[in-house]
Formats: structure tokens, C-alpha cells, sequence
């Protein structure tokens, strides 16, 4: 396992050191990362479409990288890849996500953001990258409580018209030798364990179709996100470590209440606040012989982000573990001598 790494995006801003990719990677660097998973909807760190087309381009940003003593452990399209699927009720709200000139236009959007991540898929490649994260969109997140009643199919519906937008772009990724991985979050279509079987199964098992695996958000829907791993630990490729916690009330639970996120029973803490096992995590993620990036996605609604950055670093590389090349109880072993074996067994 490498690692540590950190995600950009909620660090970026308009004052040094966190406005270009140069100087926030040195501002990382010095944290003591070795990694960073670039957002490509923020144009302070790179321009997506020169990415897919250029690449001299290319280089000059794995560069910059570089000369701070990091590499790039992905690239990231979330807000491009939740705009591939939208339902009509989030319009208004998604628009914030894609360029003026789409606005009030679904159906352009919908196009500009496919065009994105199929340029992600060539800038992936161009970066000599193999995996890349985002999100699914949603179609059918507005029914996700069963009431009113679900028609019958309209589940199924959902699935093959998402799966439909995603096909030709999962066709550019495996061109391009590069899997997607869905980070799974309440939102999405894609959000647990069985929504991401259906999206499998409507993909006709797509080999590009794989996980970014994030504990916290699995930690506010109440799953057991140790043994998610056991389950799909073989599509999981990319790796966001977050915390989470999750303390209902007798006046709130799951949902919310709809208040902000301070107050929600669920919310987002910073590594080593909240209640995720990462010990039991790193030692499973380590035990499926996961080589990926420990990437800290930093969101949390007490703590300054900056504290939040220089903890993060240190409580990754606690975590990460050295698999052993030798069994521990070697030193009493009788090597092997099948001649004994079979005396043993009375053969």
C-alpha cells in the first residue's frame, strides 16, 4: 500500500498556497504526502479537455507534481460524472455544477458532462493512469423511501437508462485502459452495496465498473462497511479514507431532520474524531492484497481543514501496514518433506 495521499478539492481556494496545483502540492508536500487525487472540475489545478489532448500538456502537470515530491494517485470527475444522470426535480440545484452555457438546458448537460469524462479517460491515460473516481448521477434517488409506492419496473427502468449513459463511457475507459470507480454515496444512484450489483448487472458486469471504497458514507447509511469489503474487496480500486459518526437521538436519526450538518446525528469528522474502525480497515484492505493509495478526503463540520490536513497525513501513515513476506511461526517449521506428510496422515 502507498500512501499518504490527500484529495484537493476541499482544499482549494483563492489565497496562496491553495490557489494553482503548483504551490498546494508543495503546502502537501510539506505535510508529508506523497500523493494527491486531483479534482479536474477545479480549473486552479488543471484544465480536463488540454489534459486529454495534449500530452506535453500532460507532462507539465505530472511535473509539477513531481518537482514537490508527489504523484499522482488519480484524477477526479464527481461533479461532471453526477450530472450524467439528473433527475428533473435537481435540475436548478446541479446546474451550479456545469457551465453557464448549459444551464436551464438538461439535455446539453447531460452531453457536456459524458464529453467530460470521456476526456477523463485520455487524460488518465496520458498521466499513465489506471484508475479514476466519480460519481453515477441519479435518476432514482427522489423514490429512494418507498412511499408512495414504487411502480412495479421503475427500478429496474432506472438502471437500464443509467446504464445506457454510462455504456459509451465505460467504452472510452476500457480503450484507454482505465477502470471508473463509483464512489458509492447517498445521492447516487450508485450508493451501497446492492445498487452497485444492479448497476453490474444492467452493465452486462462491465469489467471497467469497479469502487472507490469510503467507509464514512457507509458509516451514516448504518452498513457494515468491514465486511463490504469481503464482499467486493476484488472491484474496489481506489481507497478515500474518512471519518464519520453516527449518534441518533430520540428526535433524529438517518435522515436528518433536514438540519445542517452539525447537528445531524450522521456527519463527517476528521480522521481519528469519529467512530470508522480504520485499523480493522487498513488490515483487511491489506489482507486482499490492496497496492492503491490511502486517500484522505478531509470533510468535517468542526474542525478547521488546515488541522485537519496536518493530522491527516500522520494518522495514514500510522495505518498503513507492511505485509509480512513470512508467516510468523516459521521459525518452528519442518520444511517441506511429502514423505512425511503422507507418514502423518497414516498413508
Amino acid at each position: 500500500m502507498k500512501g499518504p495521499a490527500i484529495f484537493l478539492a476541499q482544499f482549494m481556494g483563492d489565497q496562496e498556497p491553495f490557489n494553482n496545483l503548483r504551490s498546494i502540492c508543495k503546502w502537501v508536500a510539506g505535510l508529508g504526502y506523497k500523493g494527491v487525487e486531483i479534482p479536474t472540475f477545479d480549473s486552479r489545478c488543471v484544465d480536463l479537455k488540454q489534459l486529454a489532448e495534449s500530452k506535453m500538456y500532460a507532462e507539465e502537470v505530472d511535473g509539477i507534481v513531481r518537482d514537490a515530491g508527489l504523484q499522482i494517485t488519480d484524477l477526479s470527475t464527481h461533479l461532471q460524472g453526477q450530472l450524467v444522470a439528473v433527475h428533473p426535480a435537481y435540475d436548478k440545484l446541479f446546474d451550479g455544477f456545469a457551465p453557464p452555457e448549459v444551464h436551464d438546458n438538461p439535455k446539453e448537460r447531460t452531453q457536456w458532462a459524458i464529453d467530460q469524462l470521456k476526456y477523463a479517460a485520455r487524460a488518465s491515460k496520458n498521466l499513465g493512469l489506471t484508475a479514476h473516481v466519480t460519481f453515477s448521477g441519479a435518476l432514482l434517488w427522489h423514490t429512494m423511501y418507498p412511499w408512495p409506492q414504487r411502480p412495479s419496473g421503475l427500478v429496474e427502468t432506472g438502471f437500464k437508462e443509467l446504464a445506457n449513459r454510462w455504456i459509451p463511457i465505460l467504452r472510452e475507459f476500457d480503450e484507454n485502459g482505465v477502470d471508473i470507480c463509483f464512489e458509492l454515496h447517498p445521492g447516487e444512484d450508485l450508493h451501497d452495496g446492492i445498487t452497485f450489483e444492479r448497476f453490474m448487472e444492467a452493465t452486462e458486469n462491465h469489467p471497467r465498473v469497479n469502487i472507490l471504497y469510503d467507509p464514512s458514507h457507509f458509516v451514516l447509511q448504518q452498513m457494515d462497511y468491514i465486511e463490504f469489503i469481503d464482499i467486493y474487496h476484488e472491484r474496489i480500486r481506489l481507497f478515500h479514507v474518512k471519518d464519520a459518526e453516527f449518534k441518533p437521538t430520540g428526535r433524529s436519526g438517518v435522515y436528518g431532520g433536514y438540519q445542517g450538518w452539525v447537528d445531524r446525528p450522521g456527519r463527517f469528522r476528521s480522521l481519528g474524531d469519529g467512530d470508522v474502525n480504520f485499523r480493522a480497515i487498513f488490515s483487511k484492505m491489506t489482507q486482499y492484497g490492496f497496492e492503491g493509495w490511502p486517500v484522505l478526503e478531509w470533510e468535517c463540520c468542526l474542525k478547521h481543514p488546515e488541522q485537519g490536513a496536518a493530522e491527516g497525513a500522520l494518522f495514514i501513515a500510522d495505518h498503513i501496514i507492511q505485509k509480512t513476506e513470512k508467516a510468523f511461526d516459521d521459525f518452528a517449521g519442518a520444511g517441506t518433506d511429502e514423505a512425511l506428510n503422507r507418514d502423518i496422515l497414516g498413508l
